[in-house]
């Protein structure tokens, strides 16, 4: 079974942290390039930009909305297949975020889509 964890980029690195994947289109704010520590960078399972655009015009109203719509486009994204071979030979994976908020960020729809994939 995978094991499946979210961390803000902001947060120090932990050996429990097992594979790191960023998974922000944009890099963060603030964050020298050579200070976060990350194996992957999956900007192509990212929210595409006019998603990510609209859900941040207000997240607390379109967050119901934000949810199906980013899992169809995981859903029918070619690259998640691709990144599903990319991780499957790691046991703990941790999902590195930016966002202020870690109630209302895609992270976490990720995170729930992953599980169901990876752990049927």
């Amino acid at each position: 079974m995978k094991r499946i964890q979210l961390k803000r980029v902001y947060q120090d690195p932990e050996p429990s942290d097992g594979f790191r994947i960023f998974v922000d289109r944009l890099w963060p704010r603030g964050v020298r390039k050579a200070a976060l520590l990350y194996d992957l960078w999956a900007k192509d399972i990212t929210p595409s930009p006019s998603l990510r655009q609209w859900f941040h015009e207000d997240p607390d109203s379109h967050w119901e909305i934000f949810r199906a719509l980013y899992r169809q486009e995981l859903e029918a994204s070619p690259a998640v297949e691709s990144f599903l071979k990319t991780i499957a030979e790691y046991p703990v994976i941790t999902l590195l975020f930016a966002s202020k908020s870690v109630n209302h960020n895609h992270a976490i729809i990720l995170k729930d889509f992953l599980d169901k994939r990876c752990n049927p």
